[in-house]
């Protein structure tokens, strides 16, 4: 058998071999938790009244994620979990001012003064994408 004949029939060999290897499973990298910005909650919103000092709505929603300035009067609260690389959660508030007093509330969770005048079902709007929770319908104290 010539050297050329015995190469052809070596890796005849090895690709009739290659055919029954078990395939490996795809293997991902991990992918962290990620949570990122101010978690504004329904309870947090319903103590917010217009009229309410910048100091207060500061201790009761936290310092604002976005503080533009180019808008003085408006802050931004955004809030985005990611479990796994995939989006869960993502939330956006609003807070907007005339001078030093609160105006009103923009954004994804209910403000107290507009939930207190609809029932409590219909007070949680429905949400755009799967991505957005729908707020948590407001307890009347």
């Amino acid at each position: 058998m010539s050297p050329r004949q015995l190469a052809i029939a070596v890796s005849a060999l090895l690709v009739a071999a290659c055919q029954g290897m078990p395939t490996l499973p795809s293997i991902a990298p991990y992918r962290i938790d990620i949570q990122q910005g101010n978690l504004v909650t329904q309870d947090m919103v319903a103590r917010l009244q217009t009229g309410m000092t910048r100091a207060q709505v500061r201790y009761v929603l936290g310092t604002p994620l976005v503080s533009d300035v180019f808008h003085p009067d408006r802050w931004d609260y955004v809030y985005r979990y990611e479990k796994g690389g995939k989006l869960i959660e993502h939330r956006r508030i609003v807070a907007v001012f005339g001078g030093d007093k609160l105006l009103r509330i923009e954004g994804d969770v209910v403000p107290a003064t507009a939930a207190a005048a609809k029932p409590a079902a219909a007070a949680a709007p429905a949400p755009a994408k799967e991505t957005k929770p729908a707020a948590a319908p407001v307890e009347k104290k």
